[in-house]
């Protein structure tokens, strides 16, 4: 089950960040078709929010067909995101860990590396597309 966090700090409203990472969790593999989502009083209980929050975020995720409602059961996984396996994002995961140790060895910090990284990112596509 998916360990919901927030940063409150990131400008991005919460039940956004709610939405962002169930995604990255279907894109990671980490939450799968049928698992349920945390109930709207578990989420409201571990982050202090309003439950109209949760229900916002999870009613988003219905309208993508990510996921769905049972009344009385909770809300479940409908798909994934993504196509890479398990064994690749293993292994993508490790390259990009040892990328990252290179960066911070070289004085990078966080944001340094987030830039870096988005700027290498959006030129990749950027020639795929051209």
């Amino acid at each position: 089950m998916i360990d919901f966090h927030l940063d409150r700090g990131s400008g991005v409203s919460t039940y956004l960040q709610l939405v962002h990472q169930v995604k990255h969790a279907l894109r990671l593999g980490l939450l799968e078709p049928g698992e349920r989502l945390p109930t709207a009083k578990e989420v409201v209980g571990k982050l202090a929010i309003n439950p109209n929050t949760v229900l916002k975020a999870y009613r988003e995720l219905e309208r993508e067909g990510l996921v769905a409602g049972k009344p009385g059961l909770g809300t479940f996984v409908q798909r994934s995101l993504g196509g890479a396996s398990f064994v690749d994002h293993t292994r993508l995961r490790k390259s990009l860990s040892g990328w990252i140790r290179d960066g911070r060895e070289a004085g990078l910090d966080q944001e340094d590396l987030e830039a870096l990284f988005a700027s290498v990112l959006m030129d990749t596509f950027r020639e795929e597309t051209a």
